[in-house]
């Protein structure tokens, strides 16, 4: 899909040290995906960790844990406490 491809892309953008890119890139991706799919679903999860990821390599922690206090929830809901 068009969103898996532009997570292959911020994942690019990691690799050669464009993460503010990276971050934009992974936003959007989060976004497309809780639009597709709403929140329960783990592809959903999985782009939320990946934005949050984006976050922390650009220090911006408060930012970071919002978007995972958010979802941690959710994603124990859908994918176990485990």
């Amino acid at each position: 899909s068009i969103l898996d491809m532009q997570s292959n892309l911020a994942t690019s953008y990691v690799h050669v040290g464009r993460l503010e890119d990276a971050s934009r890139v992974q936003q959007d991706v989060y976004s497309g995906y809780l639009k597709l799919n709403g929140n329960e679903d783990e592809r959903t999860i999985q782009a939320a960790n990946n934005y949050a990821n984006s976050l922390v390599n650009l220090e911006r922690f408060k930012e970071a844990r919002s978007v995972l206090r958010k979802m941690m929830p959710v994603a124990r809901r859908v994918l176990g406490a485990s």
